[in-house]
């Protein structure tokens, strides 16, 4: 099976400041806490400074002139700077990861609130996994990067100035020789950073990838298992994985040549420190303490440039993937309730189809000029050869996705200006493919609103039919619903969802092909509860069986997306048009098979 895999979009040059600033936005609610932790950075670089400068004055003042009682006080100040430094790095730390914790919990929030308002077409586009990788992966890289100590690039970056002018107030040539590969190393560190972003940012592709695989694969695992293309999935996955694993390798040599080289310039600096510093020492001109204090302070300077290699590493992943996640939140939402929106009270039911033009892609029109209307209370079937426009009507009624000529109305309001939660809280849609959410049958039926009665449960589950086997499952409506409700067969899984129009007694009832995939039997529970549930109900019908069409008021033929005969059942045959053929090609069919069957139950009992 050929997996779909889509690009991920390159958005050029990223403008770290300027994603950070979208970043303080979640922070802003935790500043509080967040400026705590930024306090506690210039103490806790106090308290690391003065360590070297007090091993100096230690050395030269006190012990070269053999002075105890003296050492042990400078003893005394060198251990509340190591404990000073210990305790405000664990409450920096402690307060960092706080803010984390919050803020990125908010940001998940935030993109799962908004991805749940954008418009089918947005999901037509992207595949589950992406999606996936967007609130888990990308916010966990997010994550990393608070945990890694990124947000004290700037402190460190002070903190090395602070080292620099230390050392040159002790000897400015004996500074100036520890430093000499500063220069060359900063245009090293540059090359390294232009590298590692384009990598971060093709790891974060191919990481995309490989999860929209998996979803499809897993998802589809028994169409896979059933054609024995097995072989062929693994190929598919072991390539993405393959792109994804190269990707990391091009980052791991980039970081670890950043690491390397800045090791190397770090034990280079201390090595001519000991030979200039060395011959200082034995003229005389300094005393040993400055050069143990030069040797401190170039480790503890070293020490940010070696860490800000991992700092680097983390950040140019976390914006690689803050790119990500805000090109997700920057994504319009389409359709929305519009600013004056309307609800219309009270609630008639009729649904007018005015001139209606519409096309998944706008040079290619699925619905070509569409007209019809359904009176309150009435039953309209829908029906036409495969690929006409039928489910199409549904989605343009539900509103989502918005026609592009013509008007649609509920009610005697436009789509488009009804209140959008208010609109689809009229109307009652049960499709062809059941979903069902991972739980309980309860919480299926009310859709995880706990505040409807049990009662009201119980009364939909018996007017729909779905009580009997309901009843018999361990607990009853506690019993537990599978991933999709594979625990359950298409029949009932149909009735279940008969079931949950019923808890929410919507106006208008939408039937997308509702009884096409069960059995007999299951079909005569079906539409027996439909016959309750369509009662006073304004009732739109996409349907393949005999028996739900002759019971309409009315049949609306569609072909090619255009309306091509109207009418009653017996009207429609008469005609001898499109509704003639389609009968004769399937509903003809079906009648033999249903009569066969009633044959061998008469002969069998």
């Amino acid at each position: 099976m050929a997996i779909e895999t889509h690009e991920e979009e390159i958005f050029g040059k990223a403008y770290d400041l300027k994603l950070i600033k979208r970043l303080w936005r979640f922070i802003l609610p935790y500043k509080r806490r967040f400026w705590n932790a930024m306090l506690l950075l210039p103490l806790q670089q106090v308290f690391g400074l003065a360590q070297p400068y007090i091993m100096k004055v230690a050395i030269d003042g006190y012990i070269a002139g053999g002075n105890l009682w003296g050492l042990q006080g400078v003893g005394l100040f060198f251990l509340l700077a190591l404990a000073g430094e210990v305790v405000t790095s664990y409450f920096h730390y402690y307060f960092t990861m706080q803010v984390a914790q919050k803020c990125l919990a908010d940001l998940r929030v935030a993109i799962f609130s908004h991805v749940q308002r954008l418009p089918m077409s947005y999901f037509d586009r992207n595949p589950v996994g992406r999606l996936v990788t967007r609130m888990t992966t990308d916010v966990d890289v997010l994550q990393e990067m608070f945990a890694a100590g990124v947000m004290t690039l700037v402190s460190d970056f002070i903190m090395l100035a602070w080292i620099v002018v230390i050392m040159f107030y002790l000897h400015a040539q004996l500074a100036l020789v520890s430093l000499v590969l500063i220069p060359p190393m900063a245009l090293a560190i540059n090359f390294f950073r232009v590298k590692a972003r384009q990598t971060y940012r093709l790891i974060r592709e191919r990481i995309a990838r490989i999860n929209a695989h998996l979803g499809e694969a897993i998802s589809g695992m028994s169409v896979i298992q059933l054609f024995v293309r097995e072989e062929k999935s693994y190929r598919e996955f072991d390539e993405l994985n393959a792109a994804h694993r190269d990707a990391n390798h091009w980052s791991n040599i980039y970081e670890a040549a950043l690491y390397s080289m800045v090791e190397a310039a770090g034990s280079v600096s201390v090595a001519l420190l000991l030979w200039y510093g060395g011959g200082e020492v034995l003229h005389g001109v300094i005393g040993i303490g400055t050069l143990v204090a030069f040797k401190e302070y170039i480790h503890r300077f070293f020490v940010p440039l070696r860490d800000f290699s991992q700092k680097y590493t983390v950040m140019q992943s976390a914006m690689s993937s803050a790119e990500r996640i805000f090109h997700l939140l920057d994504t319009p939402v389409s359709i929305s309730s519009p600013s004056m929106a309307v609800i219309a009270r009270p609630f008639r039911g009729e649904v007018v189809f005015n001139d209606v033009w519409f096309g998944y892609k706008k040079d290619e029109p699925v619905l070509k000029g569409v007209s019809f209307r359904i009176e309150p209370g009435e039953k309209v079937a829908v029906v036409g050869a495969t690929g006409s426009g039928k489910t199409t009507t549904i989605k343009l009624l539900s509103r989502f996705y918005d026609i592009q000529r013509g008007s649609l109305q509920v009610s005697g309001v436009d789509v488009r200006d009804w209140d959008l939660s208010a609109l689809r809280r009229h109307i009652g849609v049960v499709l062809q493919d059941v979903f069902l959410f991972s739980g309980d049958i309860r919480t299926n039926l009310c859709l995880g609103d706990r505040s409807v009665p049990l009662e009201r449960v119980e009364r939909a589950a018996h007017h729909a039919n779905a009580e009997g086997f309901i009843r018999r499952l361990p607990g009853a409506f506690e019993a537990q619903v599978r991933e999709r409700g594979s625990n359950f067969s298409t029949g009932q899984r149909q009735l279940l969802a008969l079931a949950r129009v019923l808890v929410f007694q919507p106006e208008i009832l939408v039937l997308d092909e509702a009884t096409s995939s069960v059995d007999t039997e299951t079909e005569l529970l079906i539409q027996d509860a439909l016959e309750k549930i369509m009662r006073e109900r304004t009732c739109l019908v996409i349907a393949h069986r005999l028996s739900t069409i002759r019971n309409a008021d009315r049949i609306i033929v569609l072909h090619r997306g255009e309306v091509r005969e109207v009418g009653s059942h017996a009207e429609l045959l008469q005609k001898r048009g499109i509704y003639y053929r389609l009968y004769q090609l399937q509903y003809q069919q079906e009648e033999m098979r249903m009569g066969f069957q009633d044959g061998r139950s008469k002969i069998e009992g």
